[in-house]
């Protein structure tokens, strides 16, 4: 592991290849980021359109930063596990990923401090939330809430910058992205583990659904439950390669659910206009594709 280590910060090359930038910064999440950016938006009202071009720069440099860093941190974890990450596989320096990761970080809160104070003290605290999870999450075991913290931030962020703010809709639409995410993460910490996979901790999953039948009723429901199948289905099509008994492949899995975030922010603003549900499907799309050339996890 020393060897890998020593070639990983003495030996790489001064400017690293386009698709190493995009694999340290996991971009195929990006539709992630900005559907979560959208919906937040959506929720606290919107009409300030004006914010978005802000709003999405900030939360995509905010999101590159903490992967950068990520990969920073998890240097001698990924040495021992996962040799054919950029820094360990020696195509990268851990210093340059540190000062790009700082920097991307920087760059985001300066985006979002342009919008109004509110964005910006949750930016900050959104900032420091990625930082202590990149630093700590390989370390305790309920490092799956500070990944949940992080979208549920990001959520209150875009919120902020809309005409009504913090509502209690995107508060609790907040949590229910939370809870997902807490199920997600579960399942993305046995992907280098040999145990055997719990079931309790996806019954989070179910939580966007869960408050999808409590939030929208008579007329809205219609929409709600398609929606909701939807996503249903998606989330079972991917626990299917986590719980499988032969070839289990939580790669795979962990890649499809992170794409299913894009269903559940459809669900949590399903009865927004029918232009903004071709968009979350674009946003789909494009997260399945971008995950074709570059790894997800």
């Amino acid at each position: 592991m020393l060897d890998v280590l020593n070639r990983s910060l003495l030996s790489s090359p001064r400017m690293p290849s386009p698709r190493t930038l995009l694999i340290l910064g996991r971009t195929s999440n990006l539709p992630t980021v900005w559907s979560n950016c959208l919906t937040g938006w959506w929720l606290g009202g919107h009409q300030n359109a004006g914010r978005l071009p802000l709003l999405l720069l900030g939360g995509t440099l905010l999101y590159l930063g903490g992967m950068y860093l990520n990969d920073a941190f998890d240097v001698e974890f990924d040495a021992q596990f996962r040799r054919e990450r950029p820094i360990p596989s020696g195509v990268i320096t851990r210093t340059l990923v540190w000062q790009i990761g700082l920097g991307l970080l920087g760059a985001g809160l300066i985006c979002l401090f342009l919008l109004s104070k509110a964005t910006a003290i949750l930016a900050v605290l959104l900032a420091l939330t990625i930082l202590i999870y990149d630093a700590v999450h390989k370390l305790i075991t309920v490092s799956p809430l500070l990944m949940a913290a992080c979208r549920f931030l990001l959520y209150l962020v875009a919120a902020s910058t809309a005409a009504e703010g913090l509502t209690g809709e995107a508060v609790w639409c907040g949590f229910a992205l939370a809870a997902y995410v807490v199920g997600l993460s579960y399942i993305a910490r046995k992907e280098t583990s040999r145990g055997g996979l719990r079931h309790w901790p996806c019954y989070f999953l179910a939580a966007p659904v869960v408050l999808a039948m409590i939030l929208n009723t008579g007329s809205l429901l219609t929409p709600a439950l398609l929606v909701s199948a939807v996503l249903t289905l998606w989330v079972a099509r991917c626990l299917r390669y986590a719980f499988a008994n032969m070839d289990r492949n939580i790669g795979h899995s962990v890649a499809g659910l992170l794409a299913g975030i894009v269903w559940v922010d459809w669900l949590a603003v399903v009865t927004a206009p029918r232009p903004f549900a071709l968009l979350f499907i674009a946003l789909f799309a494009t997260a399945l594709y971008f995950q074709r050339t570059v790894p997800a996890t």
